[in-house]
């Protein structure tokens, strides 16, 4: 699993068994750091040349390929079934039938011999779903003893349980603008959310963000890195505010949003995975404006969920059932996501 945020590739090897209902076990994972060079070249993909983009979806998929050798060697790992890919979003504007996510599953298969299911996302776009998130089935079957899942990534996306449906969303944008800020002072990312607790909140480009039309749509709904570049970046450029304010401010911004959806949907008890996680400030800031939020952080998990998700996603495809909730995407109907390679298998 590669995120939106560009803080590395996640790899986990993990365990599933059903007796009644499903269950997982983690059994190894590590987090691969991009190099610099790398990590410009996947933010800079969405302006690639199409001709161009292949090579960089096979190099991606050659790229993985050689982490996954390294992973499973360096874990002694044996038995493997099968390997589940998303691989990294260049592309994803549901509403015009685009998603596109990097990372071509022949050079992994070709290195491991492994089968490989990757591309979940196009055939949901195809039936005029948002193709994201698709987490949240994961969620119903393997989290489901929590009012709602948060995962705190490029995105903040929830899912939860409403009138007798499992339904999600992405929130609001969150490392994708957090860890850009950050960079423009030298870090990676806003380690605790320090930089922006140094901050000072500006209400007029606070209200500005909090006024996006995004945040009045009814779900389904996701975002993508464009609508960020449409209707994020130039609030933010424009705002003539040091890079702390903009930090601080965003991460309020993100606050507000997150305590909306809470308050709307009676949500008290959540479960956050993500980096977000880590960002203490933001939690710290959730908490002061809704008391009544108990938040759940399983060290387990806390990075992995994601990546094991996936793999979850993988094996349902793998057996052909279903891991794709209409009620979640707004696709014409619940189905079974993901190419499967080789294709004869």
């Amino acid at each position: 699993m590669s995120g939106t945020s560009l803080d590395g590739l996640d790899i986990v090897f993990c365990s599933f068994s059903y007796a009644s209902a499903w269950s997982y076990k983690i059994r190894a994972f590590t987090t691969v750091n991009y190099s610099n060079s790398f990590k410009n070249k996947l933010r800079n993909a969405p302006n690639l040349s199409p001709s161009l983009m292949p090579h960089l979806s096979s190099e991606f998929g050659q790229f993985m390929a050689e982490k996954l050798a390294d992973f499973i060697s360096s874990n002694s790992l044996s038995d493997i079934d099968l390997i589940a890919s998303h691989g990294h979003t260049v592309f994803h504007q549901p509403d015009k039938g685009i998603t596109l996510q990097i990372g071509c599953p022949k050079p992994i298969y070709n290195l491991l011999s492994i089968p490989v299911v990757s591309d979940f996302r196009s055939q949901d776009v195809y039936w005029g779903g948002q193709g994201a998130p698709l987490v949240p089935f994961v969620d119903k079957v393997l989290f489901n003893s929590f009012n709602a899942c948060l995962n705190l990534g490029g995105f903040s996306n929830i899912s939860f349980d409403f009138k007798g449906r499992r339904v999600a969303f992405d929130v609001c944008p969150v490392n994708i603008v957090l860890n850009l800020w950050a960079s423009k002072q030298g870090y990676d990312y806003d380690d605790q959310g320090s930089l922006a607790r140094s901050g000072s909140v500006n209400t007029a480009l606070l209200d500005q963000l909090n006024s996006l039309d995004f945040y009045k749509v009814a779900y389904p709904k996701s975002l993508g890195w464009e609508w960020v570049e449409e209707f994020i970046l130039p609030l933010l450029n424009n705002s003539n505010l040091s890079d702390i304010d903009v930090l601080r401010t965003f991460t309020e911004h993100v606050a507000h949003q997150l305590i909306s959806v809470f308050s709307q949907y009676s949500i008290q008890t959540v479960l956050v995975t993500g980096g977000g996680t880590y960002n203490t400030f933001l939690l710290y800031r959730i908490r002061e404006l809704n008391p009544t939020i108990r938040f759940e952080i399983n060290s387990n998990i806390t990075e992995s969920k994601e990546a094991v998700a996936f793999a979850f996603l993988g094996l349902m495809r793998r057996l052909n059932h279903i891991n794709v909730l209409s009620s979640v995407t707004g696709s014409v109907k619940d189905h079974c996501s993901g190419s499967l390679y080789p294709e004869d298998l």
